[in-house]
């Protein structure tokens, strides 16, 4: 493909999720779905007239890591604190009810392998943070007790996923689970979350320092953007998800967030306002490349709408993959509505499951039949999310 045509792409991308998600949230909806629909469209699933490229999906890697990092500056942290228990119980049960479900009706009911079966199970653990962040912020309800117990919940998820993904990988290669590996994967993940805090606050220290003595703020946007990209970089380091990195440092820039042994690393409102000031003009422009790039992902030419046995599979793939997601909000103590919310919110696949889907293609672990199955229980759920949240926030 011509280089100069990625512009052309960038261009159709930027407007049209733009003035189809405006027009979405205009309509009440909110404006991620306009965005994944705009993907759908150019995409391989109708007019492909664009094609997934490293370009664009590095642009979208960039816009969802901004994204985190711009969440993580907002996130209360006390409030994530308070809800922390809950937020556990949730990403677990969360992770691990759609990964049993999953993997024992695809064995004993659908009849299929049972790697194919571990593969599905664990497509269907995965909950997408960017997707679930941005539909509670497109409905205003982030500072919501139960948005926090989602946002900490669907954190965990992520890296319960990441742990997941690479044990079922060894096992496809080798026939055994890695134990040692696993546990040193955690163990690295773990250090990352402990150490990154003071290492975020040392360099926006430094950062504010530096821009005090050049006398210029100038220097502030792209001295931020390096740290987001450099922890986003350390958490791929240690096997963690590169937007973990970003929401992490996002949460120890917060002005809400200081360490109890270093009190002068506290970042100061002034700071706290010019660090968001310089992000989100960039949270707007690249997020909905991210969810415009979901969408070109999703390819639903795949899906044989006339064969019998797809439908019968997706549709018990399809109960599991939303079961398993919504009940993980009863496991916690609060409001039916809460629980329902909780669980709604952790429903959304997206990128994530699309990866495993992938993944379980490119192995051969997964043919055809099953691999159009994932694709199409991946798109209902993701799409599903938003509208349930929706539907469950306009009847309070």
């Amino acid at each position: 493909m011509d280089f100069h045509t990625i512009f052309l792409h960038l261009a159709l991308i930027l407007f049209l999720a733009r003035l189809v998600g405006d027009t979405f949230a205009k309509l009440g909806m909110p404006s991620v779905i306009g965005e994944i629909l705009v993907g759908i469209l150019l995409g391989k699933s109708a007019l492909g007239i664009i094609e997934p490229n490293q370009i664009i999906k590095l642009l979208a890697e960039i816009g969802v890591i901004l994204l985190l990092f711009h969440v993580g500056l907002e996130a209360d942290i006390q409030r994530l604190k308070q809800v922390g228990i809950f937020a556990f119980l949730v990403a677990f049960v969360g992770a691990s009810l759609p990964m049993a479900l999953g993997t024992l009706v695809s064995y004993y009911l659908l009849n299929l392998p049972l790697l194919t079966s571990l593969f599905i199970g664990g497509t269907l653990s995965a909950t997408s943070i960017g997707i679930t962040v941005k539909v509670l912020e497109d409905l205003g309800k982030m500072k919501e007790r139960f948005a926090q117990i989602v946002l900490g919940a669907a954190v965990l998820d992520d890296i319960l996923g990441v742990v997941l993904l690479a044990g079922l990988y060894e096992f496809s290669k080798e026939g055994v689970v890695k134990l040692d590996a696993t546990i040193t994967l955690m163990l690295y993940i773990a250090t990352f979350f402990i150490l990154s805090p003071i290492l975020a606050r040392i360099f926006a220290r430094l950062i504010q320092v530096l821009s005090s003595a050049l006398g210029t703020e100038d220097f502030i946007p792209p001295a931020v953007l390096s740290v987001v990209f450099f922890f986003a970089f350390l958490a791929h380091t240690v096997g963690s998800p590169e937007i973990l990195g970003a929401f992490t440092a996002g949460l120890a820039l917060s002005r809400r967030f200081s360490l109890p042994f270093a009190v002068f690393l506290k970042t100061d409102e002034k700071m706290a306002h010019k660090i968001e000031h310089a992000i989100t003009p960039l949270v707007w422009v690249l997020t909905p490349i991210f969810f415009v790039y979901v969408g070109l992902e999703i390819n639903l030419r795949v899906i044989d709408l006339s064969s019998g046995t797809l439908w019968f599979m997706s549709l018990i793939i399809l109960i599991v993959a939303i079961l398993g997601k919504v009940l993980s909000g009863f496991v916690i103590r609060v409001s039916l509505k809460e629980k329902l919310l909780v669980g709604f919110s952790m429903l959304p696949r997206g990128e994530v499951g699309l990866i495993f889907a992938e993944l379980g293609k490119q192995s051969g672990i997964f043919n055809p039949t099953v691999y159009a199955m994932m694709v199409f229980v991946i798109a209902i759920t993701t799409f599903l999310s938003p509208i349930a949240l929706k539907v469950l926030l306009r009847a309070s």
